[in-house]
């Protein structure tokens, strides 16, 4: 058993689906799916039951979880240790975000970086990817998690992952029983939507004007679950990356994919000033690109 294997379990288990799995841990889903059979042919027993839908950990899936846990948190705490004893860091580092980004786990990283240079003062704020570009830009962000791809030229760029676009319908509704849906078919549709500073929304935005679709956005919300209520209560449809249609809250609703080759919501990590190799920025990137846990 190695600290891949572990990685992969765990986020096996987290995810209960090879795709979200995959995407997490940075690896194609044929190759996490060979990791974990060659951990399962080590231990002559099966970790996960795999149906068509969802993925289960087995009686002994639950048994290891707990010490893989322990094992990776033992490895990224001796590298933290290392990087404390050894790096001397000050001054101070600025990170901005989008909400419920998905692929990245803003507040693990803060807190992995803290303890790693605990004399680097840290500020975050959570806003649009635009508005976080725009302060990047000008000088009041270090590194920004942004969810597009728009006015990115000459910032250094880490891409961290990309998910499908799914349209949510309430199950009452006319399209719910279709296996995709295609754009032209919701012209005709109230949608919800973040704000137009959101990656998303020009995303989106984007998307319909290309195949020339006019589209009315009822409601502009800057808030995950909010859009999802909304959705609930019928106010309209929207189009959302998968690990949004995937939260508890969407349960009641159904998700189909979008037809016609569409764009995918990509996520990266951007900075500014890594001029210096020794900047707390230039820290935070590395540790951003190390593996989870």
């Amino acid at each position: 058993m190695d600290l891949r294997q572990m990685e992969y379990l765990v986020a096996l288990a987290d995810e209960r689906h090879f795709t979200r799995a995959a995407e997490l841990t940075g690896i194609s889903q044929s190759g996490l799916s060979a990791a974990i059979r060659g951990l399962e042919e080590e231990l002559g027993t099966s970790l996960f039951i795999r149906t068509t839908r969802r993925v289960e950990p087995t009686e002994a899936g639950f048994a290891l979880l707990p010490f893989a846990r322990a094992m990776l948190e033992q490895a990224a705490g001796a590298r933290d240790a290392v990087v404390k004893a050894s790096r001397d860091l000050s001054g101070s580092l600025r990170i901005g975000s989008e909400q419920c980004l998905g692929l990245v786990d803003i507040g693990s990283l803060l807190d992995r970086f803290h303890r790693r240079h605990p004399r680097v003062e840290t500020h975050f704020v959570q806003s649009g990817s635009h508005d976080l570009l725009g302060l990047l830009r000008g000088g009041e962000l270090d590194v920004a998690f942004v969810a597009t791809d728009r006015h990115l030229s000459g910032l250094p760029r880490l891409e961290i992952g990309r998910q499908p676009l799914l349209a949510l319908l309430p199950h009452d509704h006319p399209l719910a029983s279709k296996a995709s849906v295609r754009w032209e078919a919701l012209a005709d549709e109230a949608f919800i939507d973040f704000g137009p500073s959101w990656g998303m929304r020009t995303l989106n935005d984007d998307a319909f004007a290309a195949r020339g679709v006019h589209r009315r956005v009822r409601c502009s919300v800057n808030d995950v679950h909010t859009l999802l209520d909304l959705v609930c209560r019928g106010l309209g449809i929207a189009v959302v990356p998968r690990h949004v249609a995937a939260k508890p809250q969407a349960n009641g609703l159904r998700a189909l994919p979008m037809a016609d080759d569409p764009p995918e919501w990509t996520v990266s990590a951007v900075a500014s000033g890594l001029d210096r190799p020794d900047s707390p920025a230039a820290h935070f990137l590395e540790l951003v690109q190390e593996p989870r846990g």
